[in-house]
Order: structure tokens, then sequence, then C-alpha cells
């Protein structure tokens, strides 16, 4: 009987001995200890309060990733394994711990306190962040990230309109684009035979250097500076000024040559005047043409001389002027013209009809019908109203012009000028209406 009590003793002790290690592990999972940990874990520098913790870089998160996914297994086993050898911790001891080791911040933390529904996020992860933050932590990422380029402002610009085929280019300078001007023969003078020549150049400043060179027989033009002779005549001033700069640089005597080109005595162009002048004989002309009324006002004319006969050199045409005519006076006349000065012959016109005296009268220049027929005594009979005058033309042929003398005396129509050897016939029948 006694040893069946010191059996059951025995047995009680036992079950009281392992009752709180099994309560131990089946209530409460107590992992390392603190010391433990501490001794583990590598000592990391604390940030300070002002400065900012250094951006994670993406390549070390994915690293850490890599390195926390395969050693969690290794650690849960580690863990199972101290908790198994390491000795149980009595339940005051146990809620010490646990504190450490959960997600709560300690009292000394500067981080935020985290919300309760905030999933947990590994140390070095990417953070996502809204629209605003992300261009702020743009520097937070990887290398492997890149600026998107800047945007074509030219993009959304219009298309340039297409030019005309004919239009004029934009680089064009405006005397391009206009026609070339005809240059009048008066405003003009092309160098020949004979002429004189002021050539100046102005690179040289010898006061003593010749600037006085003739046009020789051929046009030719013989310069010092050139090597050969050069030809000349059918240029104006400006053209052979232009010429001798282009020579003169060929020949490398100034790198910028600067010429001035005039005429001291003009020769080549003349024309020859006789007749009723003065001062008859050869006129030199100072342009290319010059009106008639300039070579007649230089040659004199006299009082009888009252026409004017050029014949053209250039194309043999006989040309009649009335010196009273001015229009006529503005007749160009050019180098090798022959121009004689004659008396105005007589000129006459007929009258015929109801007129007090008819026949042939003296005809002047710029005499009308009403003048014409007040110098035949003018119309016998009131009737007589009907005026025909009868002209020439060029192939000698009669035209007929009839006029109403009364809707001309009332001032109806103008009053027509005759020409010499005209025709007129009053009489008292009706004009014929047109």
């Amino acid at each position: 009987m006694k040893k069946f009590f010191y059996a059951a003793a025995a047995a009680l002790a036992l079950c009281g001995m392992a009752g709180p290690d099994a309560r131990a592990q089946a209530g409460v999972r107590v992992g390392p200890t603190a010391d433990d940990v501490a001794a583990e874990a590598p000592a990391q520098p604390q940030p300070k309060r002002d400065e900012k913790p250094p951006a994670p870089n993406a390549n070390d998160a994915k690293k850490e990733a890599k390195g926390s996914s395969s050693e969690k297994p290794r650690a849960a086993a580690k863990e199972q394994g101290k908790g198994r050898e390491s000795a149980p911790l009595s339940n005051t001891t146990a809620s010490t711990v646990a504190p450490a080791l959960t997600n709560k911040p300690s009292s000394t933390s500067d981080a935020p306190p985290k919300s309760a529904g905030e999933p947990n996020v590994p140390v070095g992860s990417p953070v996502k962040t809204s629209a605003g933050a992300e261009g702020a932590n743009d520097t937070a990422k990887g290398n492997n990230s890149q600026p998107a380029p800047p945007p074509n402002n030219n993009s959304m610009a219009p298309p340039p309109a297409p030019r005309p085929a004919n239009a004029t280019p934009a680089n064009a300078s405006p005397a391009a684009a206009r026609p070339a001007a005809v240059v009048s023969p008066a405003s003009i003078y092309r160098i020949g035979t004979g002429d004189v020549l002021d050539i100046r150049l102005l690179n040289a400043q010898d006061p003593r250097q010749n600037t006085l060179y003739t046009v020789v027989a051929g046009g030719v033009l013989d310069y010092p500076l050139l090597k050969d002779p050069l030809t000349v005549a059918g240029m104006t001033t400006d053209e052979l000024s232009a010429q001798l700069i282009a020579e003169l640089r060929h020949r490398n005597v100034y790198d910028k040559p600067q010429v001035r080109v005039g005429v001291r005595e003009y020769a080549s162009h003349a024309v020859l005047i006789s007749g009723l002048v003065s001062d008859p004989g050869t006129k030199i002309l100072r342009r290319e043409a010059i009106p008639l009324y300039v070579v007649v006002a230089e040659a004199q004319p006299k009082p009888e001389a009252g026409r004017a006969v050029i014949i053209s050199h250039a194309t043999g045409k006989v040309i009649n002027v009335d010196l009273n005519d001015a229009a006529g006076l503005n007749t160009l006349v050019m180098t090798g013209d022959v121009v004689t000065l004659t008396a105005r012959p007589p000129e006459f016109y007929y009258v015929g009809g109801e007129v007090g005296a008819p026949g042939q009268k003296d005809f002047h220049s710029g005499i009308t019908l009403t003048q014409a027929l007040l110098a035949s005594g003018g119309a016998t009979r009131p009737e007589a109203a009907r005026v025909r005058v009868l002209r020439a033309g060029p192939d000698g042929r009669l035209s007929p012009t009839e006029y109403n003398l009364r809707e001309i005396e009332n001032g109806g129509v103008p009053d027509p000028q005759l020409q010499p050897g005209d025709r007129i016939e009053v009489s008292g029948a009706p004009v014929k209406k047109k």
C-alpha cells in the first residue's frame, strides 16, 4: 500500500512539473528574446530629425525582396528550433517581451503612428504615392527610369500654304520682279570714236597722274594699267567703269579698285544742219538722240524758214516737219541725220458754191472751216447751211465729209481744222442725216 502511495505522489509531481511548460507552448507563442534580436540585427544609424532618410533604390529593393523570400523558411525553422531549445518563460516575462515584437512604435520613435488597416510593407520596397507626390519622388526611382520626351510644339502647327507656280520667290528683290524699263535714247550716251574720256582711279593719290584718254579709231581705248587695249565703243560710262574695275581686279592691281569715268569732250555723235539758218554745219550731240527744236535753236533759223526736212541716217526716210507744229518739233534727231530748213512752200485751199468770193485761198496752219468761209466772203444765202469738205487721201482719192454750218455756229459741234488742198463746197440743200 505504501508503495502505491509513493508511485501516485511521484506521478502527481511529474504532472505538476510538466503543466507550465505545456501551458506556455499552447497558449502564448514567444519568439527569441529581445537580447537575441538585438544581437542578430546589425546596427543601423538612426537619421537625424532634420535630415531626410536616403531614398531607397529599386535594385536594392528587389535584392532585399529576393533575400527575404528565400530566408523566410530558414528564419521560421530557426525560430521553431530556438523555441523548443530555450527554457520556458513565465507569464510576466512573456508579457514584457511581447510588446517589443508588435507593430506599435515605441514612445521614443519619430515615425507617425500606423493605422490599423494599413498593411505591413517590407523596409526598402518602393512606395506608391498619389499623382501629386509622384512628381516629388521621381528621384527615388531606380536608374532604369528615363524621363519622358518633351512634347513636340510643332505637331499641331498648320502646314505651310502651297506657293503658286508663277509666284515671285520670297528672297527675290522688288527690282527683279518688275519688268526692265525701256531706256530712252535721249537719256543715255554711248562712247564712240574721238571722244575724250576722263578716267580717274580713286585709289591712286598722285595729282600728276594723267586722267584724259582719247578713244582712237575702231573704238579702242589704250589704258596704261591694262595689258591690252580695250574696245569701248558702244559702252556707257557706267559700263566702262565696271569693265575697268573687273580688269584691274583680275590683274591684282588693287584689292578694291575704284574707278570713275566721264566724257570730257564729245566728238562721236553729230548731225548736219543746213538751209535757212545763220549757223549751219555739224552739231555735236551729247545724247544718243535729241529733239529737233534743240538742233534748230542752236543753228539759229532765219525768219523765212518754215519747214524742216529730216533725212534719217538709220532708216533713209524723209520726214517733213512744220516749224509751227509743236508736236513735230519734238521729233528725235539721231547721229548721222541731215536736217535742212526751207521756206514754207505756198499752200492753198479751195472754196466754191454759195459764197461771196469763191476761188483759191492761201492756206495758213491752224485755219478752221468757219474762218475759211469768212475769208471767202461768207455764205450768200441764209438757207445755205450745207457744207461739204473734200480731202485727198494718201492714195490721191477724195473722201467727202458733210457739216451743218448752223450747228457749228451755234456751238453744237466743234469747228473742224482744214488741211492744205481741202475743197470746200457751200450749198443751200438740206444736210443729209448720217
